[in-house]
């Protein structure tokens, strides 16, 4: 992938670093893949604000993507790269010998022309989904199941990959992206190779309008606030604010969220790496 840096004729443009596209092969999506998106703008149905900070952004269309990739033995070929707006990565449009056409998540160097497969039969190659008893050790892999036949659920934003790290019993070992190591049962799937996009988060803005197009309304920070709006608001000058919380409290910092009782708690090896623990 190739970044953008435009050019400073404008303020908007002075800091801005897009995306060059140069993976992209086309602008017109599969419209038999296409679903429309209805907005909330954070409003419930009463229409009150439930949640802030959303609403505008510029009108979408979803992508059905295969997550299960369950066309199995079934060798489908690359007919296009895809920019999708409802995520970082690139997708991928395959067509299947029997004529059917499916979106995936694409991996890093997948082309157009290439052959993707799935299922017992599929080799350890760039974008085949394959069972986790037939990964080999040391792979890259993305897109992985937690549930068999529940779909991939990890490991999907753009420039990530996990790696298969062993097997044991009816777990395979997998270290994730935030460092986490964690067993995932072996009949689950997961497809070869890092996502696409690796460069998104070298991407800049470079204007608050460029955020309200994907949606986001500006933020006010807590301690910009009166005591009565926020536990950080309020004091004489710039304060700092105290301890982070959130605005109902709740510790934005250092605070463990995760049910210790979980059942998911006993097949994580290793937590992820972070200064609070």
């Amino acid at each position: 992938m190739a970044l953008r840096k435009f050019k400073p004729i404008s303020p908007g443009t002075r800091f801005r670093v897009g995306n060059a596209y140069t993976e992209v092969t086309t602008n017109k999506p599969e419209k038999s893949l296409l679903e429309p998106i209805k907005k909330s703008g954070g409003r419930n149905a009463d229409g009150k604000m439930t949640m802030r900070h959303m609403g505008g952004g510029h009108k979408r269309r979803y992508r059905v993507i295969d997550w299960k990739r369950d066309k199995e033995n079934i060798t489908g070929t690359v007919n296009s790269i895809e920019y999708d707006p409802n995520r970082t990565a690139f997708i991928a449009l395959i067509e299947y010998t029997d004529g059917e056409k499916r979106y995936i998540l694409a991996p890093q160097g997948l082309k157009v022309g290439d052959k993707v497969l799935a299922g017992s039969q599929a080799t350890p190659d760039t974008g085949h989904a394959l069972f986790l008893k037939d990964v080999p050790l040391g792979s890259a892999i993305h897109n992985v199941e937690l549930y068999p036949g529940q779909g991939g659920a990890i490991v999907r934003s753009a420039g990530t990959s996990a790696v298969m790290m062993g097997r044991e019993d009816r777990y395979a070992v997998i270290k994730l992206p935030s460092g986490e190591v964690r067993r995932v049962l072996l009949n689950c799937k997961a497809t070869i190779g890092s996502v696409s996009n690796p460069d998104h988060a070298l991407t800049v803005f470079g204007k608050a309008g460029s955020k309200r197009w994907t949606g986001r309304r500006p933020r006010v920070r807590g301690v910009a606030m009166n005591p009565v709006d926020h536990p950080m608001g309020g004091g004489e000058g710039k304060a700092s604010g105290g301890h982070p919380t959130s605005r109902t409290g709740i510790m934005a910092k250092g605070q463990k969220t995760r049910n210790p009782r979980a059942n998911s708690s006993k097949l994580i090896i290793s937590r992820r790496k972070s200064k609070n623990k």
